[in-house]
């Protein structure tokens, strides 16, 4: 059986910066939370919490020490209220992140109607429709595009893992929403980069395997793409891997979401080369 891994796999940019300054932040006898988990990999943050590095949900919860703002991003609220708390903050929020929670907030103060093309309830999208203030919409399909009203001013921005392909089709139904349109991709490239290689691998191979956090909407949305050309399983770790999944099975390709660490993936791969 041959196992092959997908070109661009696994920790990006952004997540690497994230837990090397959470790991940095760490020290002993202080008390340093992250302000949600820092990324959407349940086996990492649970890495970093043994290092240290605890997680709380509000900063309600913390009352001293450094508080470490996610590779998701946070409303400008945020920064205020930690501020006017006297805890010392460090920012892993992804540069990508912020591009796209910048560039909202130029589009609004441009007096644009900021559309962000994105999943509601996800913490970047949240943090980006603060930053574009009263007012910023998020939608994730062609339907809710279809009905928005039209606009004076339209102004597009994306959450930075959304799917470059859906991106497009939800844009091309914006286009009749306003004759004064701009539209701002900031999808980062590391998303791009992985999709492609993983949709590319699909259609090479008998059997997907996606790993990533379920939480992870980057990693589900890998094993969503893959899933239409393959037989494609999301698992998080290599003991979720059944026999069963490998009946009759000459090619299997490996992806992962941009939260998993590499050690996860060899492992994974190790015991798919024994099957």
């Amino acid at each position: 059986m041959e196992v092959i891994l997908a070109d661009n796999l696994g920790f990006c940019y952004g997540v690497k910066r994230a837990i090397q300054l959470a790991e940095d932040s760490a020290a002993p006898g202080q008390v340093t939370n992250t302000l949600g988990p820092i990324i959407h990999n349940p086996q990492m943050v649970a890495k970093l919490a043994e290092n240290g590095v605890g997680t709380v949900d509000s900063l309600d919860e913390v009352k001293e020490g450094t508080i470490i703002i996610r590779s998701h991003g946070v409303g400008p609220d945020v920064y205020d209220r930690v501020e006017a708390m006297g805890l010392n903050m460090v920012d892993a929020t992804c540069p990508h992140v912020r591009k796209a929670q910048s560039s909202a907030k130029m589009l609004a103060d441009e007096g644009y109607q900021v559309v962000i093309i994105g999943e509601k309830r996800h913490p970047e999208v949240k943090s980006i429709i603060e930053w574009a203030g009263d007012g910023a919409v998020a939608i994730e399909t062609e339907e809710e595009a279809d009905s928005l009203p039209k606009y004076g001013k339209l102004g597009v921005v994306a959450q930075t893992t959304f799917s470059a392909p859906k991106f497009k089709l939800i844009v091309e139904r914006l286009l009749d929403k306003s004759s004064d349109m701009k539209i701002l991709r900031t999808i980062c490239t590391a998303t791009d980069q992985r999709q492609s290689a993983a949709m590319k691998l699909a259609t090479e191979v008998d059997l997907m395997i996606v790993i990533g956090g379920k939480n992870s909407a980057n990693t589900t949305r890998l094993a969503q793409l893959c899933s239409d050309k393959c037989k494609t399983y999301h698992i998080e770790t290599a003991e979720e891997l059944r026999d069963d999944w490998f009946d009759k099975i000459k090619k299997i390709g490996i992806t992962a979401g941009a939260s998993t660490p590499d050690w996860i993936i060899k492992e994974v791969y190790k015991k798919c080369q024994k099957k």
